[in-house]
């Protein structure tokens, strides 16, 4: 009884919060509309990666070179070519996802560190290639100056076209995450040895979740594209990729909503701390090693914990 009337609350304040989300560009200055657009572009890049990371349990240490494919090929299709807005919007995360699906094939041959190192070669020579090509992908200097169609052209159409795009795409992930695969995704991150005993093609659902992940990371890249107007390389650089992993183990990597939390955080404080210091890679550095000691679980996992709740296995119950 008191699990339904949690749930209950949860859905009333995720309508709460939808409502204010709604409302706020009319309330606030254009700048924290901007810095809320950030966090959902940011939010549902991380939970994106969150699918492979908390929930396959593998190293994708690079995630964020599928997010500069997807806002790269967005910002190419309109900028070079006459095909129509959607076009060029759904071949963003279709050819992310043709990346993910290319470089997985390569990695998911390899286990848990061995992985990671290799996607992260591998996700480099996407960085190398668009910070050389300068014909193409106009090289260090991005491509800028990108026209938007005039129904997302202002901030305040953007940041709703960027928050209804999210929140979708937060349901189409959580339904994969409350799916038969979603249940074995989990199996295989706890044991892959007795998943694959029991005739479970372990690599394959990997691949699959891999291709997933990117494909929504692509998602999230056509949106930045939406947002900022503007490309560049440090999109694919394996630094951002790190800031996206931490923002995944401070938010909770073995909760659903949890990267929500990370990003929001680690967003707000690039933000407003970078006006007072140039050195955020240092505090972004102490922030991992106070991660690492003391909240392993992440922010949302720890609350979780303290409530009575593992975050594993809240996660299969569908808390």
């Amino acid at each position: 009884m008191s699990r339904n009337i949690l749930s209950q609350k949860t859905y009333w304040f995720i309508a709460f919060l939808l409502i204010i989300l709604f409302i706020l560009p009319g309330a606030i200055p254009r700048f924290y509309t901007y810095i809320l657009a950030i966090i959902f572009v940011t939010s549902l890049l991380v939970m994106s990666l969150n699918i492979v990371v908390g929930h396959g349990g593998l190293f994708q240490f690079h995630h964020g070179a599928f997010y500069g494919v997807g806002a790269y090929t967005f910002a190419l299709f309109l900028t070079k070519t006459s095909l129509p807005v959607w076009i060029a919007f759904l071949s963003g995360p279709v050819f992310a996802a043709i990346a993910g699906m290319i470089i997985g094939m390569f990695c998911v041959r390899l286990t848990r560190l061995y992985f990671g190192m290799l996607q992260i070669s591998l996700g480099s020579l996407l960085w190398a290639i668009t910070f050389r090509w300068y014909s193409l992908t106009g090289g260090d200097d991005g491509i800028h100056g990108i026209v938007m169609p005039p129904l997302i052209s202002s901030l305040n159409n953007a940041y709703y076209f960027i928050l209804i795009l999210t929140i979708l795409s937060i349901i189409v992930m959580y339904l994969i995450f409350k799916s038969p695969f979603g249940t074995t995704l989990q199996a295989i991150r706890d044991n892959p040895e007795r998943c694959e005993a029991i005739g479970i093609n372990v690599r394959r659902h990997q691949l699959v979740a891999i291709i997933i992940a990117t494909f929504f990371a692509g998602i999230a890249g056509v949106l930045f594209v939406v947002l900022e107007g503007s490309v560049f390389p440090d999109l694919l650089f394996w630094v951002f990729s790190l800031e996206i992993f931490i923002m995944c183990l401070l938010g909770g990597w073995f909760t659903f909503a949890g990267p929500i939390i990370g990003a929001a955080v680690m967003v707000s404080l690039r933000t407003f701390v970078g006006i007072y210091t140039e050195y955020w890679t240092l505090i972004l550095g102490v922030i991992l090693i106070l991660l690492i000691f003391f909240l392993p679980e992440g922010l949302w996992g720890y609350l979780m914990e303290k409530l009575g709740e593992h975050p594993k296995q809240s996660l299969k119950e569908g808390n």
